[in-house]
């Protein structure tokens, strides 16, 4: 187990020192830490908190705002500018205190959504989807491929990715999947 796990599992939060250079400084570890490696924190659902050295104020929403904006540069984004004008719409008006609390509960259920979905599709094998295609009518059958061969397979593939996206999202969340 290394220090900051130890630190973790005695309850301990970390505490994370952001330099007026923009270094953060893990106290656990004694050591500084990239948003990379923070990113991983949160992955791992360890406590931490982020303080300004200067001011002593905690700048944790900001470091994960941070995190946030570097993962929307890179690879496919998350929300659409439409979204984000919506949120940022949300600031100031009446409702912005609610919808923090909706957004996490609609996170919370998707989770769970998720999940259910998961286990439920595990049983759902290309044999069945065979079953089911043959069961179809044949204009329906050449619409799905012609060829039952190539569906199963692509069953198999669909399933295996949204198994890995099932983890990725679960892992995001830092919910570990029953899977083995």
């Amino acid at each position: 187990m290394n220090n900051g796990t130890a630190a973790s599992a005695q309850g301990q939060r970390r505490i994370i020192k952001k330099y007026p250079n923009r270094r953060l400084y893990d106290t656990i570890t004694s050591s500084y830490i990239t948003l990379s490696e923070v990113k991983s924190l949160v992955m791992k659902r360890e406590s931490f908190e982020v303080r300004d050295v200067k001011t002593g104020e905690d700048i944790t929403r900001s470091i994960l705002l941070q995190i946030i904006l570097e993962e929307e540069a890179s690879g496919s984004p998350m929300f659409t500018a439409p979204v984000l004008e919506s949120l940022i719409r949300f600031y100031g008006h009446a409702m912005q205190g609610f919808l923090g609390g909706y957004l996490e509960k609609n996170i919370q259920s998707l989770i769970e959504l998720q999940t259910r979905f998961a286990e439920q599709s595990k049983g759902f094998t290309p044999e069945m989807w065979t079953q089911f295609a043959t069961l179809q009518p044949p204009v329906l059958q050449a619409m799905m491929g012609g060829s039952l061969d190539q569906s199963k397979t692509m069953l198999a593939q669909m399933q295996e990715q949204m198994q890995k996206q099932t983890d990725q999202m679960l892992g995001a969340f830092g919910i570990k999947s029953s899977n083995p």
